[in-house]
């Protein structure tokens, strides 16, 4: 039986798409405890990765109040894995893009993640795991001068390595379409080919989200499979064949996912990739077999660069996420992706 990667849950879609024009958020102790109660074959979850926001985990947080979230996380004989910076203007952040006030906001969430990444690691409890990070800026505002913003979002990242580099810490860009300059398959590499220091940033690859890569969302002129697209298998296979040989090569933090090919968020986190349940019969994915574009190389050989994969359930209601049957379906869909994808240690 394969034991590697470890399997991860997200903690944040308790928080992402919440709020006051939403549903209420979801407790990271009941995120926690849902996490743990789910049981496939005799196999659970082994980790968590963290949103370093309120209410979970406020990312001013004291060296207390991160022992005290470790000791709280280890009682669930969970690790921690990667690490959600809030960078965003709403958050505390700025914009990758924006004035100088902006950028120095943006870098100041990247620090503060950093030493908390750094402080669980030092407790033991963070045996892998990067620190994930976007452009904090819309499409829309970005457009207004493609370029320009892209040169100065990939100053700001280089800025932002130099701090992770001196907490021992590794960045990834998440690319999701609702970003400015992350918004299509092309634009990532060449902003991370811009920043040019792939020993501090890498790219975190979310199958809902790079799924809408292939179909040119946001970004018309990068989309991959034709406008008619009809859902055959050898297209999308054509498709992510092409995403990944770019994107593979940077990418180090993976998340599972589920998606229907439609455009939805909820609440504030909007027009952004839906994340479907792992059983929904409307996705596009074969979820397994699809991983294995990111988690094997060109040759079919497995990378194992990431030492723990994550289910991403960003969006998903209340309701879903209060049942139980739901952790366990996704559990068995991870679980599928490292019987076939995986290794022993």
């Amino acid at each position: 039986m394969n034991n590697y990667p470890k399997l991860h849950n997200a903690m944040w879609p308790g928080l992402v798409g919440k709020g006051p024009d939403s549903e209420p958020p979801i407790g990271l102790d009941t995120m926690l405890a849902m996490t743990a109660a789910a049981e496939v074959d005799g196999q659970r979850f082994e980790g968590v990765d963290l949103f370093l926001a309120s209410p979970h985990t406020s990312i001013d947080s004291t060296a207390d109040d991160i022992k005290g979230l470790a000791d709280k996380i280890a009682q669930h004989g969970f690790a921690v894995g990667s690490l959600v910076a809030p960078v965003w203007p709403p958050t505390g952040g700025g914009s990758a893009m924006g004035s100088e006030e902006e950028r120095k906001a943006f870098l100041t969430q990247v620090r503060k993640a950093c030493a908390i990444g750094k402080q669980l690691k030092d407790l033991g409890i963070r045996p892998s795991g990067v620190v994930r990070i976007d452009s904090a800026a819309s499409v829309h505002d970005w457009a207004a001068d493609p370029e320009g913003n892209q040169k100065k979002i990939a100053a700001t990242f280089r800025e932002a390595c130099d701090i992770a580099d001196g907490f021992g810490e590794l960045l990834a860009a998440e690319g999701e379409i609702c970003w400015g300059g992350m918004h299509g398959w092309k634009k990532m590499v060449q902003l991370l080919e811009m920043v040019g220091r792939p020993e501090h940033i890498g790219f975190q690859a979310d199958m809902a989200h790079t799924l809408l890569y292939t179909l040119g969302y946001n970004a018309p002129e990068d989309r991959i499979v034709p406008a008619d697209f009809n859902w055959d298998e050898a297209g999308l296979a054509a498709g992510l064949r092409t995403l990944t040989k770019a994107l593979r090569p940077w990418t180090i933090d993976f998340h599972v996912a589920q998606n229907d090919a439609t455009v939805k968020g909820q609440g504030s986190h909007d027009k952004t990739g839906r994340h479907c349940q792992a059983t929904d019969p409307n996705g596009k994915l074969s979820i397994a077999r699809d991983a294995g574009y990111w988690l094997r190389d060109e040759d079919g050989q497995l990378t194992k660069r990431m030492a723990h994969i994550c289910w991403d359930g960003c969006m998903f209601s209340n309701d879903v996420m209060m049942n139980p049957q739901t952790w366990n379906d996704i559990l068995a869909a991870m679980i599928a992706v490292r019987n076939a994808h995986g290794w022993s240690e």
